[in-house]
């Protein structure tokens, strides 16, 4: 099958002239990505957050191989409803600190991608462990980070937000540059509430300051 690109309003399909790698994240709803963005920066060291809070889903894929990656992209994301994301744990990091999610649909997107992609992929998204997450804190002394991890884990509550997209993205050393976005075919309704309150506005990583 064939599927034209559909990305969002301000993408950038030309490669980044600095770029070294591409990134590919999972886009959460606006509320969540306001919510998590805005503890990132109060958390982060302000000379390292480059980037609005975000979920990874592969770390280094090859610039040159931007039109592969674009239109598997643009093909899953044309076929995958939203879906749900449990925020189910805080993880310490050592130098910082993380919210874990976990969703089947998520794994089976991630795996679908890795079929495709298999002779793309870095040895860190080929031998990926762990959980999808989401980084408020890093960069910072493991002290700063237990005594942060103690503080969000004694408050935390489980709950879901939503997985709305793929998101395109290229490294240039640090800071990332928007290459595209491609949504999903529909939205589930979110429950969680909107956090205009805490970071002023609700704003995606669609344009991410820096890391």
């Amino acid at each position: 099958m064939t599927v034209s690109f559909q990305p969002s309003q301000n993408s950038n399909l030309a490669i980044e002239p600095n770029a070294t790698a591409l990134i590919v994240t999972l886009q959460m709803d606006p509320a969540a990505s306001a919510r998590f963005t805005a503890m990132r920066r109060e958390h982060f060291p302000a000379h390292r957050n480059w980037l609005d809070a975000h979920i990874t889903l592969f770390h280094a894929l090859p610039i040159g191989s931007m039109d592969l990656v674009l239109r598997d992209a643009a093909e899953l994301a044309s076929s995958t409803d939203a879906f749900r994301l449990r925020v189910d744990r805080v993880l310490f990091l050592g130098a910082g600190v993380a919210y874990a999610l976990s969703s089947v649909q998520a794994v089976k997107l991630r795996s679908a991608l890795v079929a495709r992609w298999s002779p793309l992929l870095s040895p860190q998204d080929r031998n990926k462990r762990g959980a999808l997450h989401i980084t408020v804190q890093n960069k910072v002394s493991p002290s700063a980070a237990r005594q942060l991890h103690g503080e969000l884990e004694q408050a935390f509550e489980p709950h879901e937000i939503d997985a709305v997209g793929l998101q395109v993205w290229h490294y240039v050393g640090g800071p990332w540059r928007h290459a595209a976005t491609f949504p999903f075919t529909d939205r589930v309704r979110t429950q969680v509430p909107l956090a205009a309150d805490a970071a002023g506005g609700t704003r995606g990583i669609s344009g991410p300051s820096s890391s």
